[in-house]
Order: C-alpha cells, then structure tokens, then sequence
C-alpha cells in the first residue's frame, strides 16, 4: 500500500483551509460532514465557501497565509489538520513548509509530492463509509471505481449499519466470547435480515435479530470447527468463485500452496493467521501428512481453516487425500471447485481443449510421478488421438516426448507450453512434439508450467491470424471511391 487506510475522528476538532474558491470548497464540506470546526485563510471568498460563511459552517478569517496569521488565528492551539487548495504555488508551498515545522498534517490539492495524507473518492452509506484511493495516480479512476459501488451498495447499507450497531452491546452482553460473537453476526448478516433492514423495514429486521439472540447459549458454546477446502484456480483472482471469496472472508486460518497467488492470499480477512504450506518436487516446505495433521488439529480448536489449493482441489491437488482425513477425524468440512490450470490456461493462451474439427475428448495427465504410483500409459494416450494437458511436466518433457513418440505419436503434432498460465506475465510458447524439450531448454522455461499437446493448439494460430487481420483492416487507409 502506498498509504495507511485510516478513517480519524475530527469532530469538534480545528481543521484549517488555506483557500476561498471551488477545490478549497469541496475540501471544506469534507471537513463540515466530518463535524469539524472549520477555518478558512483566504484573501477573499467564492460564491460555496461565502454560502458556507452565510450558513455559519465555517469561520472566515481574511488575509494571505503567514505563520503570523496562524498565529493569530490559532494562537498555542495549532488544528488537526490543513488543507491548501490555492492557485498560487508560492503559498501552497509556504502551507507545506509550516506544517511540515510544526508536525501538522497537511494536504496540498493536487500535489501528492506536497501530502501527508490524501483525500479519497467516498460511498457514503453513513454510518458506512467505504473509501477508494488510487494513492493519488488517477482522482478520476477513483471517481469511476466511487459511481460504480453507487450503484451497487443501496443507500439502504446506513439503516443497516446503525441497526447493527445499536444491537452491539446487547449482543456483547449476551454472548460473552469473541469467537461466539463473530458467530452470531456471520450467522446473522446473511440473507433475510440485510434484506429487511435495507429496505427500511427496521420492526421486521430487529424480530429476525432479537429471534436469533434467544438462541445465544448456542453461540456460546465451543466453537464448532471447519475446512474450506478451496480450488483458487490457476492464478487470476477474478477467477476465484464467488463462495469461494465469501468462505475465505470467514477463515480463521489460511493454509496456502505456492501456486495460489498472493493476490488471492490477500481476500483472506485481515486477521487470519496465513500458513504457507507451499511444495515443489524435492522441496517440500511442510510434508503432506504434516498439513493434514494442521488441518485437523485447527478445526478440533474450533478454528474456520481455509485449505487454498491452486487449480481445483480433486485435479492433481491431494484434496481427496485431505478430505478423507478430515472425515476420518469427524471434523467438518466443505469442497470448493475451482477452475482447473487446463481449463483457465489453455482459455487464457487463445485455444480451446475441445474442438469439434480437432478433439472429441481431453486427457488431464500429471507429469510427476509419484514414487509407487502407475506409469503414465502412453501407448493408450498416443492412440487417443484427442487433446492432453500434462501437469507438473517440464521436468519430465524429454520422458512425456519419448512415450508418446514411441507409441507412434506423430512428431509433428503441435505442442503448446504455458508458463504462469492466466496471470498477467503469462508466456505461451507453441512447438511440437518432436521438438518439445528442444524448446523447453532454448526458451530456458521453468514451472510452472503447462503442456499441452494435441491438434486443437491449431486453433490458436487461427484466433490470433483473425486478430491481426482485423487490426490491419483497421489500420489500413479507407478506399476512395472515384465518381466515373
């Protein structure tokens, strides 16, 4: 983060604005909303602020900005804050300097270089209020992003938050645990209640929490544990499921691999304890019965346990290794799918898996084998004939290269190899068979990655010829026509 998100109680308190005209009066009604005393330092007043002046919001003292004039306006009692919204730079930077020497934070508009705090684009939903900054880069990005929750969040969201609030010492009251409170309102605040509340039917609201508070000795009890076992698909955040964001909202705890990506990691809650539990062949930070041992061990302290998976968690992710201990020790628990790397990358990289010219089906295969586990069948592959995605198989290319190519697979055939697959640095890199750990080793790939081989990687070349010919149509002069 750029800056600290901070919401600061300025009632009350002497707030400063070093200008008089439109920017230096929008600054003002943050300060005026916020229920500060308002200063304003300015040689003269434009029609807002002197409407401001007229309704006794602020209180004008006329004069250029001057540690002297401070001063006189404050005396030993210097304000919370300042802003300076002037045209002349001169003055906005005498503002900088002075606050600067008396530890004052300070606002210059426009200015970041000159800001100790900024100023963020506001859905006022009071007593809710949601704050959208772009650190500064882009105000009207931030105006965007603001008419866009507008337009999602009803103005209804205030009622629903000063009801919940009046309720708050009364739940506190009742339930007496942390853990049985956050209980409470996880189980309250979903559904029929924010539905009623929003809608300004505040009687039926409060029956529907006054119902659940008779049942109050059920939140006290020992807190019931669970596992999220969550597929957070192959790297792009926006391709996490909606149940999926809200379960990881609810974790207490977040046990994470290395392919789940940090921006993932961070939809967790802020107060969730995050696990890495990351592996990669010859590496295994945390062994698997050792992650299993944590899973059951956390829930059985009646902890929410979010168990992040790359991908989905039942396609080459052990999620049916760890579902079946967790049945095993009695502890409850919840399987979240997840979009699978073939799937996300290969849609990612411009080519579908099946095709009806090209593949009739699709053969998920994991490249690293397991000690102990079945060979990889290739005759059986090779003479398939249809589409297969090769997990964790870079390592294994020249093997996957040789079965199949013995079991009379065409060299030719193409082959597509997907590094970091949907993210924003994703590499596609297209061969073929025959030269599949050629290129692996002259492109220098490393995991992760994906292979994918089969007649359907065609496609792609197909999408992107149609692509550039349609940019060169666009770019190509328009046709005079010549009246005969």
């Amino acid at each position: 983060m750029d800056y600290l998100p901070i919401f600061m109680n300025i009632k009350q308190q002497a707030c400063l604005i070093v200008g008089g005209g439109v920017v230096a009066a929008r600054k003002a009604d943050l300060f005026i909303q916020s229920g500060a005393q308002v200063m304003v330092i300015a040689p003269a007043l434009k029609s807002e602020m002197q409407s401001f002046l007229n309704q006794n919001k602020v209180t004008w003292h006329q004069g250029v900005f001057s540690p002297k004039v401070m001063a006189d306006v404050f005396g030993e009692q210097l304000p919370k804050l300042v802003i300076s919204a002037t045209d002349n730079q001169a003055v906005n930077i005498a503002v900088y300097e002075y606050c600067q020497a008396a530890g004052i934070p300070v606002n210059v508009a426009d200015q970041t270089e000159y800001c100790d705090f900024i100023l963020p684009a506001i859905v006022d939903r009071a007593p809710m209020t949601i704050a959208i900054s772009t650190g500064g880069r882009s105000p009207v990005l931030a105006r965007v992003m603001k008419a866009k929750l507008e337009t999602m969040i009803p103005h209804g969201f205030g009622r629903l938050t000063d009801l919940v609030g009046r309720y708050r010492d009364k739940v506190k009251a009742a339930i007496s645990s942390i853990d049985g409170r956050k209980a409470f309102w996880e189980s309250l605040l979903d559904g029929l209640f924010i539905d009623k509340a929003v809608h300004g039917l505040d009687g039926e609201a409060e029956a529907l929490l006054e119902k659940k508070l008779e049942q109050a000795d059920n939140f006290e009890e020992a807190a019931v544990g669970e596992v999220y076992v969550i597929g957070a698909g192959p790297g792009d955040p926006e391709l996490m499921t909606f149940k999926a964001q809200r379960l990881l909202q609810q974790a207490d705890v977040v046990l994470y691999d290395r392919l789940v990506s940090p921006e993932i990691v961070d939809m967790a809650r802020r107060e969730a304890e995050r696990v890495y539990v990351g592996k990669k062949s010859k590496h295994h930070a945390v062994p698997q019965e050792d992650i299993c041992r944590m899973l059951v061990e956390y829930a059985k302290q009646g902890k929410k346990v979010a168990r992040l998976k790359g991908g989905d968690p039942y396609i080459f992710g052990r999620g049916g290794e760890e579902v079946e201990i967790l049945a095993k020790a009695g502890v409850a628990y919840q399987v979240v799918p997840g979009i699978t790397a073939a799937a996300g990358c290969a849609a990612y990289a411009d080519f579908p898996l099946t095709h009806r010219e090209f593949s009739q089906s699709v053969a998920l295969v994991t490249g690293h084998q397991q000690e102990g586990g079945n060979a990889i069948d290739y005759g059986r592959l090779a003479h398939s004939g249809d589409t297969m995605v090769f997990y964790m198989g870079i390592k294994n290319a020249p093997k996957i290269q040789a079965g199949l190519i013995a079991h009379g697979m065409n060299p030719g055939t193409p082959a597509a190899i997907i590094e970091r697959g949907t993210r924003a640095d994703q590499k596609v890199t297209v061969s073929s068979l025959g030269k599949l750990t050629e290129t692996i080793a002259k492109q220098a790939i490393k995991p992760p990655a994906l292979l994918v081989v089969g007649e359907v990687v065609k496609v792609r070349e197909r999408i992107q010829n149609a692509k550039r010919f349609v940019q060169q149509a666009e770019q190509s002069p328009p046709l005079h026509r010549v009246a005969v």
